[in-house]
C-alpha cells in the first residue's frame, strides 16, 4: 500500500463513521442539517445569497455505503455558496497593474497549491474590481480551490489578508455555519478529488467539472462534535503517515538506484555487515569458527562425518571486499560438510507407488523448497545400493546439475529422503541455516559458483569446487538479526517491482 492509498483508506473510514465512537450525547447530523439550512436562510434574506431551486431528494441508488444512524446524506450545495472565477475575457493579463495604494490582489491557483495567500504579484485597479469583479472578492475563512491542472487543492485563507479576487483557475467555496470546514475538507479530500478528476473534462489539463454536477454531489454529514473528533484523529494519525511515507521513498529511492537488481544489491549489502550494526557482546566471527572446528572434531572422533584434507589459506586477493572486524572470511568447507546424492542404478527408474523411500529430483527443487505434488520413490529392491545418500531437514540442498546454484530448505516431509546426484547435501554447524541460505544465494557466492561450474560436457560444480568458495561470517547473534531484517526489507522490493 502506498502512503497515500493508506492516508485514503483512513479518510475513507473517517466519512464513513468508522474511524471514532458515535456519542449519543453529541445529538445527531440532522440537528446540525437543520442549523445549517437556517444559517443559510438568513444569508439569502439578507442578500448575501441567492435563492436557488430545490435539489432533488438523494435516492437509495446514490447512497455509496452505510453511515451511522445519527448521520445525513445531504447535497454538497446545501452546505456553502459557490464561484468560479471570472470566465474568459473579463480578467486577462493585460488588465493587470503594479500593486499599488489603488490596487485590489488577484489570487492564483499557486495559492491554493502552496497554501500560502502571500506569494503572487497581480493586481487588478480598484475601479475595475469595483465595476466588474466585486462578485469574485475573497474573505478569510473562505476556501479557494485549484480547478485547472493540479485540481482539488484547497487552502482556506487567514485572517489579515489583502483584499482581493479569485481568478479562472480558481473556485471560491463560502461555507455555512455551522459546519466545520476541517472536516469539510477531509471529505472533499477523500471522495470529490478522486470524484472530481475521474470525472473531469479535458485531456492533457483537467477541470473542475460544472456547477451542476458539482453540487449534487452527496456528503455524509455527523454531528459537529463529531466532526471535530474525527479530525483530531486524523491529525494524530498524520505523523504515522509521514513516517510511513518517509520509509516508502528511501525504499523507492534504493529501487530507482537498482531497479533491475534491488534484491540482490540488499542481499549484498548484508553479508557485507553494511544491514544491521555490529554489537561487541555478539561475539566474533573468530570464536564462531573455533566452535565450529570444535564441533566438527567431535563428530570425525564419533565417526559421524569423515576427516577431509585441509582447504588452502585464503589470500587477500580472494577476498572481494571489507567486512566489519568482527567478521571473518573462511572457507565453506571449513564451515559445512559437503555430501552428494546418487542416482539410481542404470536401467531402473523411479515410481509412483509409495514405498516410503522418497526421492528429490533436480525438478522437484524450486523457489528454495522441495516441491510435493510430483513426488517419486525408489523401488524397495534397490534402495539399499542408494539408502545413505539421503538429506535431512537441518541441511541446505544446493544444484550441481543443470540448473546450478541453486540452495534451499528440505521440508519436514522429507527429512532422510534419498538426494539426485545432480545436487549436494550441506551439512553445516553452528551456522543459522536463513543466513547461509541468503549468503549463498548473494553475487559474491554466485559468481564464485559460475567460475567453478565446468564449461566442457554438461556443466558440473564439483563438490571440491563448492569446498574451495570463500564466504564471510558473522557472530550466530548477528546472523539472526541479518535474516531478520532481509525478511523484513525483501517484500518491500517484491511490491516495489510490482509497481
Amino acid at each position: 500500500m502506498t502512503p497515500q492509498e493508506l492516508k485514503n483508506s483512513i479518510l475513507q473510514l473517517a466519512i464513513q463513521g468508522k474511524l471514532v465512537d458515535q456519542l449519543p450525547e453529541e445529538g445527531t447530523g440532522e440537528e446540525l442539517y437543520q442549523q445549517i439550512q437556517a444559517e443559510k436562510q438568513r444569508l439569502i434574506k439578507v442578500g448575501t445569497i441567492k435563492k436557488e431551486k430545490p435539489f432533488e431528494p438523494i435516492t437509495d441508488e446514490e447512497k455509496p455505503y452505510e453511515i451511522p444512524e445519527n448521520w445525513i446524506w445531504t447535497r454538497f450545495g446545501e452546505l456553502g455558496s459557490y464561484k468560479k472565477g471570472p470566465f474568459g475575457s473579463a480578467l486577462t493579463k493585460g488588465m493587470f497593474v503594479p500593486k499599488g495604494n489603488g490596487t485590489v490582489k488577484v489570487y492564483e491557483q499557486k495559492n491554493a497549491i502552496q497554501k500560502d495567500a502571500h506569494i503572487g504579484d497581480y493586481y487588478i485597479t480598484r475601479e475595475y474590481f469595483e465595476t466588474k469583479m466585486s462578485g469574485f472578492e475573497v474573505h478569510p475563512g473562505d476556501v479557494i480551490v485549484s480547478c485547472a491542472g493540479t485540481i482539488g487543492e484547497t487552502y482556506v485563507l487567514p485572517e489579515e489578508i489583502e483584499q482581493g479576487i479569485i481568478n479562472q483557475a480558481l473556485m471560491r467555496m463560502q461555507l455555512f455555519k455551522p459546519i466545520y470546514i476541517p472536516y469539510f475538507l477531509v471529505f472533499f479530500d477523500v471522495v470529490l478529488k478522486q470524484n472530481v478528476r475521474a470525472s473531469s473534462k479535458g485531456s492533457a489539463i483537467k477541470n473542475i467539472p460544472p456547477f451542476e454536477v458539482l453540487k449534487n454531489y452527496i456528503v455524509p454529514i455527523p454531528p459537529l462534535a463529531e466532526q471535530k473528533r474525527i479530525v483530531t484523529k486524523i491529525e494524530e494519525l498524520l505523523p504515522y503517515i509521514d513516517r510511513y511515507e518517509q520509509a516508502w521513498s528511501k525504499l523507492e529511492d534504493f529501487n530507482k538506484r537498482f531497479p533491475s537488481d534491488m534484491q540482490k544489491s540488499i542481499l549484498q549489502m548484508a553479508i557485507q555487515g553494511k544491514l544491521v550494526e555490529q554489537r561487541q557482546e555478539e561475539g566474533t566471527g573468530e570464536e564462531l569458527y573455533q566452535q565450529i572446528q570444535a564441533e566438527k572434531q567431535r563428530l570425525i572422533k564419533a565417526g559421524t562425518i569423515k576427516k577431509e584434507k585441509p582447504l588452502p589459506e585464503i589470500t587477500e586477493d580472494e577476498k572481494p571486499f571489507d567486512i566489519p572486524d568482527s567478521w571473518k572470511w573462511v572457507r565453506l568447507g571449513d564451515a559445512v560438510s559437503v555430501l552428494g546424492g546418487k542416482r539410481i542404478p542404470a536401467g531402473r527408474t523411479l515410481i509412483t507407488d509409495d514405498t516410503g523411500h522418497k526421492y528429490i529430483r533436480i525438478s522437484d527443487m524450486k523457489n528454495g523448497s522441495v516441491l510435493m505434488d510430483n513426488l517419486m520413490y525408489v523401488p524397495e529392491d534397490i534402495y539399499p545400493t542408494i539408502s545413505k545418500y539421503i538429506i535431512n531437514k537441518e541441511d541446505i540442498y544446493i544444484t550441481v546439475a543443470g540448473t546450478i546454484g541453486k540452495v534451499g530448505k528440505i521440508p519436514d516431509e522429507l527429512d532422510g529422503a534419498n538426494l539426485t546426484e545432480n545436487a549436494d547435501r550441506l551439512v553445516f554447524f553452528m551456522l543459522d541455516q536463513d543466513w547461509l541460505i541468503k549468503c549463498l544465494e548473494s553475487s559474491i557466492a554466485q559468481m564464485q559458483i559460475a567460475d567453478a561450474t565446468t564449461k566442457v560436457g554438461q556443466p558440473k560444480l564439483a563438490i571440491k569446487r563448492i569446498q574451495e568458495m570463500v564466504i564471510p561470517i558473522p557472530p550466530r547473534a548477528e546472523q539472526k538479526r541479518i535474516v531478520a531484517k532481509l525478511e523484513e526489507i525483501l517484500p518491500l522490493c517484491e511490491r516495489l517491482k510490482q509497481l
